[in-house]
Formats: C-alpha cells, sequence, structure tokens
C-alpha cells in the first residue's frame, strides 16, 4: 500500500502535480462511492474523483428494490429516515393489482426511495467517513498507460464553481483504475471499450411533482401509447411509475426500450406529459418547478461494454452496462459490482507477484457474470418479445388479473428469489439463470 499523496510533476509535464494511492476510482456515483467504500474498508488508500459538486441530480426513478436494499445494508449505509416502500402496484388493462415485496431470508421485506441527489452524497460521504479521498470537481480527461500499454492512472483538469476549467491539471497514479463514469464511460471508451450494439437499450425521463396522496407503494403503469408515422397508437414497451419520497413528492417517470420500431420517432417527454395529465386526477399532480424540467437518461443493460476488466482498468455501474433489462434498474447492480470488484482487488493487492495480482483481477468478468450473466440474457429476451405491441397488450390485458403469476413476475423482475429456495418461484427463476447463456 502506499499513502495518498501530492508530489511534484516529473520534468516536462506542464506543471501538474501527481497524485498516487492504491486505487483511483472515477465517478462518485453509487457505484463509483461504494467500491471506494470497500476499498478504504479493506485497509486500501483510495482516490475518488468526481466532477461535479454534491448536491448534485441524476437522472434515476429513485426507487430501491429489497435487493438495492440489502447491498446498502450491508455496505453500512444508516438508511434512518428514507421512505420505505411495502410493495408495488400494477395498473394496466382496466385492472389494478398490490403486491408485497416478497419475504424470505436473502432480501428485507421492504424496498425503499431516495432522491439520487440524496443517495449519491450520503454514499460519498460514507466513502470519505471510510477513509477514502474525494475530489469534486475534478474532471478526468484520460487515461494514463505505462510501458506496457497497462492502465497506470488518469490525467484530470479541476473545475471551478460554474464546472469551468481552472488551468490546474493533475495525474493521478494507482496500480489499478474502477471506472463508474456512468453511461457514455468517457474513460472505458477511452480505451476502446465501446458499447455492445448487441443491447438492448432504454431510455428514462422523470420529473419532481407534489401531491396530497401519501402511499407505502412504488406503482408502475404498464400502459405508454405513442403512435407511428401513419398516426397508428403503439403500445410501447416499459412502464410509468410514480415513486413516493418522504417530503410530499413523488418521483414520476417513464422507461422504454429500443426494441421497438417507434423507439427513434418518440419524444418520450411529450409522451410523459400527456401521461401526467391522464393520472394528474387520482394524483393531484403539481410539477415541482425549483428541482428542475422533465429530463431523460440513456439505459446501458444486460453488460453492454466488455470486457469487464483487463489491462488494470475495471468497470462498475453503467459504464459496465450493469442495468436489468426486466425493469430498468441499476443501482442494486452497481452496489454488487463494487462489493465484488472490491473484494477482487483488495485480493490482489495481498499477492506476491504481478502475474498472481493480474489473475485475481482478471477473474472479475467471470464472476460477475455467473452471478448475473444468465439472468441478464433472460431479460434481453423478455425486452425483445415486448418490443412486439400486440404481445405487450396481451401481456397486460391477461396476465395483470392472474396473481399467482404477477407475484412470481415480480420476483422476476426485481431479481429477488431466494439463492438457495425451496419454493417453485426460487427454483425456476434460479434453474433459468443458471442455463441461459451469460454471452
Amino acid at each position: 500500500m502506499t499513502s495518498s499523496s501530492v508530489a511534484p510533476s516529473p520534468a516536462g509535464a506542464g506543471g501538474a502535480s501527481v497524485e498516487r494511492a492504491d486505487v483511483i476510482v472515477v465517478g462518485a456515483g453509487p457505484g463509483g462511492s461504494a467500491t471506494a467504500a470497500y476499498l478504504a474498508d479493506h485497509g486500501l488508500d483510495v482516490v475518488l474523483l468526481e466532477k461535479s459538486a454534491f448536491p448534485r441530480d441524476k437522472i434515476c426513478g429513485d426507487g430501491l428494490t429489497p435487493r438495492a436494499t440489502k447491498e446498502l445494508i450491508s455496505l453500512g449505509v444508516d438508511t434512518s429516515g428514507w421512505q420505505r416502500t411495502q410493495g408495488l402496484r400494477i395498473k394496466g388493462g382496466g385492472h389494478t393489482l398490490q403486491l408485497d415485496w416478497p419475504s424470505g431470508e436473502a432480501f428485507p421485506s421492504y424496498g425503499m426511495v431516495r432522491t439520487r441527489a440524496q443517495l449519491d452524497e450520503t454514499l460519498a460521504r460514507h466513502a470519505e467517513r471510510k477513509g477514502a479521498l474525494l475530489h469534486e470537481r475534478t474532471s478526468v480527461t484520460a487515461p494514463i498507460r505505462d510501458s506496457s500499454g497497462r492502465i497506470a492512472g488518469v490525467t484530470a483538469k479541476r473545475l471551478d464553481d460554474a464546472g469551468r476549467a481552472t488551468g490546474e491539471t493533475v495525474s493521478y497514479r494507482a496500480p489499478v483504475v474502477v471506472a463508474s463514469d456512468g453511461v457514455s464511460s468517457r474513460l472505458a471508451t477511452a480505451v476502446g471499450r465501446t458499447k455492445r450494439e448487441d443491447r438492448v437499450m432504454g431510455v428514462a425521463v422523470r420529473a419532481y411533482y407534489r401531491t396530497p396522496r401519501r402511499d407505502d407503494y412504488m406503482e408502475s403503469h404498464l400502459e405508454l401509447w405513442t403512435r407511428d408515422e401513419s398516426g397508428k397508437r403503439i403500445l410501447m414497451p416499459g412502464y410509468g411509475w410514480l415513486f413516493p419520497l418522504e417530503d410530499g413528492r413523488t418521483n414520476v417517470g417513464l422507461g422504454t426500450l429500443d426494441t421497438t420500431s417507434a423507439f427513434q420517432k418518440t419524444d418520450y417527454k411529450d409522451v410523459m406529459r400527456r401521461w401526467v395529465e391522464d393520472i394528474s386526477p387520482d394524483w393531484h399532480l403539481e410539477h415541482d418547478e425549483e428541482a428542475g424540467p422533465i429530463r431523460g437518461a440513456a439505459l446501458p443493460m444486460g453488460f453492454n461494454r466488455t470486457p469487464l476488466y483487463a489491462d488494470g482498468l475495471l468497470l462498475v455501474g453503467d459504464s459496465g452496462g450493469m442495468v436489468n433489462p426486466f425493469n430498468g434498474e441499476g443501482i442494486d447492480y452497481a452496489l454488487e459490482a463494487a462489493r465484488v470488484g472490491a473484494e477482487l482487488i483488495a485480493q490482489s493487492m495481498a499477492r506476491p507477484t504481478d502475474a498472481e495480482r493480474e489473475r485475481v483481477l482478471a477473474a472479475y468478468p467471470k464472476v460477475m457474470k455467473d452471478e448475473l450473466g444468465g439472468y441478464f440474457t433472460l431479460g434481453r429476451w423478455f425486452a425483445h418479445a415486448i418490443g412486439n405491441p400486440e404481445v405487450m397488450r396481451l401481456a397486460t390485458k391477461y396476465g395483470l388479473p392472474r396473481t399467482t403469476l404477477m407475484r412470481f413476475l415480480l420476483k422476476v423482475m426485481a431479481n429477488l428469489p431466494e439463492p438457495g429456495g425451496k419454493a417453485a418461484s426460487d427454483r425456476i427463476i434460479n434453474g433459468l439463470s443458471r442455463l441461459a447463456p451469460d454471452a
């Protein structure tokens, strides 16, 4: 291990300073901050770099399933006072079904809702308390390679309060770099890890609304309509949501997939505005203007950027496409990847030779694919199936009235089977995930 330190740059480096650590983590979203916290807990010197300054917003539904809640508990985050949810209410095809989260040993029986502005800062400060060195307003510009081509650090520029470059540049060097810099992942792209075209992509839009309604359930609407070029109405593959917050607001949004022909031709913000008008009589929604307009973001699904580790660079969260194709959820998988990645990095640091260290780090893609690869493949198949509007219509019309079937699908879509569960639903989900290819 080394001590995090700042030293004068080598001659000819343009006056930039150099900071050295055991691990550099780029991006202080949930995955990056959790990785930094776990690494610091392992006794490693960690530098966590964040382009923005906290608090800062990110486009997200803010919903945390019991799977994500479990990861936050494992991380040691204090979630007292956060909005808890008892389950999911599903609407579609003229039907309403209210389902509690499954109760079992592996996952808590509740979920939560927390704005990303609050969640991300909480996790970043948690990493700081664990011992990680957080640098906000630090924009990573490029990877640094050693003579063998291995990633040996990053270069970055300091930003002022308005997000403008100050002219100060810094080099950060470490044996391992973690890219958790989001869906576009400039760092992963710079080393040639481009997005895979054979993976499902999604898009989500959301805004915050005030409402007098109080609710312990997250609400999901399965009927989102748009029109094709001929004017024909098309049922989109996706859902709208209302996720209640503890402060009298709700996160309102919708997500859809690129598996429909209307994907590139749809104004999703307009779809959402019209949908909000339809549901407002029940919720009495009033747009929270101070929280900003309807905003959108891409959802990278099913490991859409690979390899997850190579040459000193490890991917966590959206940078590696760790979003569930079934429901668009990514926070829990970013947190899981952080836990797994940090454990392997710590194990690698204890090995006596470069070859042994690299062998441990190279296990990361296999561990992640063994855990999630088959399940994500099932999700891709599901996403392509519901891309057919007729399949989506039939599923909504005939599936929702069948409570037993919907309980099973809730467990599938939120990925909540008991790992060694004896219930039929657990055995089916776990068996299908094992049998599905993880390519």
